[in-house]
C-alpha cells in the first residue's frame, strides 16, 4: 500500500475488499467532522452516480425517508457525498463533503 492511502476496515456491497482513504480524504473528513462510520454508511447505502470520471456515493432525502420507514435513522448522514475513483476491486475515497444540493450529480444535456 502506498504512503498516500490508508486501508480502513469496512466492506462494499458484494466485495471482500475494504475502503481506502487518501490523505486528502482523511484531511477533509477531519476538517468537516465526518466520521469513517458515516463514510462507510454512505458507501454502503447511498445512491451511486458516475459523474465526470468519478463515482459519487451520496445520501439524500430519498434515502433518509426510505430507511426511516425501515426503522433506521439516516438523518446524520443526509447530504454527505463521498467521491471515489472508478476502480472495481476496492473503493478509493478521494474526497468527502456535505452538500444538500444534488443538481451537480445530474447528467448534462448535450
Amino acid at each position: 500500500m502506498s504512503g498516500t492511502a490508508a486501508k480502513w476496515e469496512g466492506t462494499k456491497k458484494g466485495t471482500a475488499s475494504g475502503i481506502v482513504l487518501t490523505v486528502h480524504a482523511r484531511r477533509r473528513m477531519t476538517a468537516r467532522r465526518i466520521s469513517r462510520r458515516q463514510v462507510n454508511l454512505v458507501v454502503e447505502y447511498g445512491r451511486t452516480k458516475y459523474v465526470k470520471g468519478a463515482r459519487y456515493h451520496s445520501v439524500g432525502r430519498n434515502e433518509v425517508v426510505k430507511y426511516m420507514n425501515r426503522g433506521v435513522d439516516f438523518r446524520p448522514v443526509e447530504g454527505i457525498h463521498v467521491v471515489a475513483g472508478t476502480r472495481t476491486d476496492f473503493v478509493e475515497v478521494v474526497t468527502v463533503y456535505r452538500n444538500h444540493n444534488f443538481r451537480g450529480l445530474r447528467p448534462r444535456r448535450r
